[in-house]
């Protein structure tokens, strides 16, 4: 019976950070443990146990993960060992997880087992500042990224050339001493390596014994068209650098759209105001309209109201996982004239005469109450 994929079996996605797959996997621990399940139902629950445990001996360990991710389950099947359930043979038991899962409740994580442990880098994250128009059409980037990277002196080791870290003889190299408190075991971080398993006593110069120094790395950032606020852009293996020659982490690029001066975008569609005078919105014509390829004419209908809208389509973001690009809204707002001299004042009142004369059987749209209002703007010099 062929195996069940370990990122299934815990429930994450492949791209899950250690922490999120300590936290699926304490989940299942403490649902499944077979403490808490009786009767039935305790076969069941100890062979997921005995699966989710699986799975989270391979995913927490960084070089497992990869063999895993590359290969499978035949890349790691070799490094299990042991008989049914793997690693010496499926005798899953509380204290197997206590300090590695539940063991920062009590005090630390288990170490490594006879060395220094290897982990995987932090994830480190990077808020990217774009203007409208480079999210839209894409763009690339330089970006300067502060991060810990490998020690090129001693080779991540912490320790001096010519020199290598030695296994705590406190804790044994597990990283952990265990205490007795009446009928109780507590498990503690060690207090000599604090947790690594390992000391240095030739620490390196460059480093001081941490494997990792502080850099800023100059990266190139690529910004696919259709980008927005709230979208992120991985780029694997450029986080900080792993301890003890662990692999690095990822770094993921936070994608801020900054405020447009004039268009406004809600989901794959731009909305604009454009501003008309009385006498276009009377009359009707074309207006020049900005857009972000370019200006374009926009053919108003005579008497046209403030806040009409008119859709321009396809003048709008194309989506960043493909589908039919967005439309421009143009929402229209007549400006009323202002600083009037007395003969446009006099010709507006009289204009206003006609119209109150006209009543309702001069409509908007009808020839009376285009030519009315043609003649009131020839006198107004328009």
């Amino acid at each position: 019976m062929s195996k069940r994929d370990y990122y299934e079996v815990l429930g994450v996605q492949k791209n899950a950070s250690e922490a999120e797959i300590k936290k699926a996997y304490r989940r299942l621990a403490m649902k499944y443990h077979p403490d808490r399940n009786t009767g039935d139902e305790a076969g069941k629950a100890e062979k997921s146990f005995k699966e989710a445990k699986e799975a989270y001996e391979i995913l927490s360990d960084a070089q497992k993960r990869a063999a895993y991710d590359q290969f499978g389950h035949a890349g790691v099947d070799s490094s299990m060992g042991g008989g049914p359930g793997g690693f010496g043979g499926g005798n899953a038991n509380f204290s197997d997880i206590f300090g590695d899962v539940f063991g920062d409740i009590f005090g630390g994580a288990r170490g490594g087992g006879g060395g220094s442990r290897v982990q995987r880098g932090s994830d480190l994250r990077y808020n990217l500042q774009l203007s409208l128009e480079d999210a839209v059409s894409g763009t690339t980037v330089k970006i300067r990224v502060p991060t810990l990277v490998k020690c090129d002196t001693c080779g991540g080791t912490g320790a001096k050339k010519g020199s290598k870290p030695k296994i705590c003889d406190t804790c044994g190299g597990q990283g952990q001493v265990r205490m007795q408190q009446g009928f109780f075991s507590v498990q503690q971080t060690c207090p000599r390596c604090h947790g690594k398993g390992s000391v240095i006593d030739n620490p390196c110069t460059s480093c001081h014994g941490q494997g990792r120094v502080q850099e800023h790395k100059t990266l190139s950032v690529k910004v696919p068209p259709g980008v927005d606020t709230g979208d992120r852009i991985r780029l694997s293996g450029e986080g900080e650098a792993g301890e003890n020659g662990g692999p690095s982490g990822d770094l993921y690029v936070q994608v801020v759209v900054k405020p447009h001066g004039i268009f406004k975008r809600e989901d794959n569609h731009l909305y604009c105001e454009v501003p008309i005078s009385f006498s276009v919105a009377a009359l009707g014509g074309e207006l020049e309209v900005p857009t972000l390829g370019g200006k374009v004419m926009l053919k108003i209908p005579a008497g046209t109201q403030t806040d009409r809208m008119f859709r321009m389509r396809g003048k709008g973001v194309k989506p960043v996982r493909g589908g039919a690009v967005g439309d421009l809204l143009c929402r229209v707002q007549v400006e009323t004239p202002v600083n009037l001299t007395d003969e446009q004042q006099e010709l507006l009142r009289k204009f206003d005469e006609t119209m109150k004369k006209g009543g309702s059987k001069h409509s908007p749209q009808s020839s009376t109450w285009v030519d009315g209002v043609k003649k009131f703007f020839e006198g107004m010099g328009f």
